[in-house]
């Protein structure tokens, strides 16, 4: 059993939202000595195997950082992994993928979860927050295909398979001549599918094939400027309970700034649109020093209208950055495009 839950007057700010500012800063030295050293530690994970990467990787990292604590995984099999003949965004989207785990987290069967931060929704449940950002991976789209070198490769009439909205958007408006499927399943099961032939390629993240030891199975990087990424792909979120203030203490030397800023901006970007699987929507961010430079774009899911914003702005005002370039698409076709969006969901309801 996980330890006592203890409650606290005054919460430390959510990592992701505040990571990079000097009261944060303060607040995590003056909280060194709050707490002694974590004697048993539980991760919730769901079961697939980029997922159980993912835990193993924040257990190796604590294990450095805490060598006498007991460190276990709590594999779970969530309604997301479940539902694999309909797409995310008709039966219920993000929340799919944590909801278990946050019920572990709630009954005390685990301290903390480990996920792939798109899979996160946008707006947590009360009493939830997130405790760390790690540093990025790859952030890109990747190409997979065993008889085709590139998209532009692809002949016409050829089957790609993607689990996104956004990617669906992002290749019909490059590439009308494809036929997109949905791809639904965790990594290994979409890699199988197109092994079998159910498509001539698929779109994966880049990061998930990395982390598991199969970049050689990536034929040709998306860049951003051909396929935006999704709002936190590439990086990997602990939530915890708001109110273990122990939890934040030993996790935040595994917060990495920068990306937890970069993030910070993309998610209030999709906050601003609902955060809904819905919506064909893609928001990136990167950071040099203390500039950020963010794009952002919102698409139906046939690609035929798009709407998209490029800024620049201080890496500590992530939110306020988010919100501008939310504010721009807007006053571009984005309100137009998400109330078609809406309204084609609502038809294939």
């Amino acid at each position: 059993m996980s330890g006592v839950i203890k409650k606290s007057a005054e919460p430390v700010p959510i990592a992701c939202d505040s990571a990079s500012s000097a009261v944060s800063r303060q607040k995590s030295k003056e909280a060194v000595l709050k707490f002694p050293p974590p004697k048993k530690l539980v991760i919730a994970s769901r079961e697939s195997r980029l997922a159980m990467w993912q835990a193993e990787h924040v257990r190796e990292k604590l294990a450095l950082l805490y060598p006498q604590c007991s460190i276990e995984i709590l594999g779970m099999t969530t309604r997301g992994d479940q539902i694999l003949d309909r797409t995310l965004s008709k039966v219920g989207g993000k929340g799919l993928f944590v909801k278990e785990l946050e019920v572990a987290i709630a009954e005390r069967r685990a301290d903390f979860a480990v996920h792939s931060l798109k899979d996160v929704p946008m707006t947590l449940p009360e009493g939830f927050q997130l405790a760390a950002v790690l540093e990025r991976e790859d952030p890109r789209d990747a190409f997979v295909s065993n008889d085709y070198a590139s998209l532009d490769a692809l002949p016409a009439g050829a089957v790609v398979g993607t689990s996104s909205l956004r990617r669906q958007a992002l290749i019909a408006a490059r590439h009308p001549q494809l036929v997109i499927r949905p791809l639904r399943g965790n990594l290994d099961t979409r890699l199988g599918k197109l092994d079998k032939g159910e498509y001539a390629a698929i779109i994966l993240a880049a990061a998930g094939l990395k982390r598991l030891g199969l970049p050689q199975r990536i034929r040709a990087f998306l860049e951003p400027e051909q396929s935006l990424p999704a709002p936190g792909q590439g990086a990997m979120a602990i939530e915890i309970h708001a109110e273990r203030d122990d939890l934040q203490q030993w996790l935040a030397p595994l917060n990495h700034v920068a990306t937890a800023q970069a993030v910070t901006a993309e998610r209030t970007v999709s906050r601003n649109f609902g955060g809904s699987c819905q919506i064909p929507l893609a928001a990136f961010a990167t950071v040099d020093g203390g500039t950020m430079r963010l794009r952002a774009m919102i698409a139906t899911p046939d690609g035929a209208r798009v709407a998209s914003a490029d800024l620049t702005g201080p890496a500590d005002a992530a939110e306020a950055l988010g919100s501008q370039i939310a504010a721009v698409l807007h006053q571009q076709e984005a309100t137009d495009i998400l109330a078609s969006c809406h309204t084609d969901a609502a038809g294939d309801a």
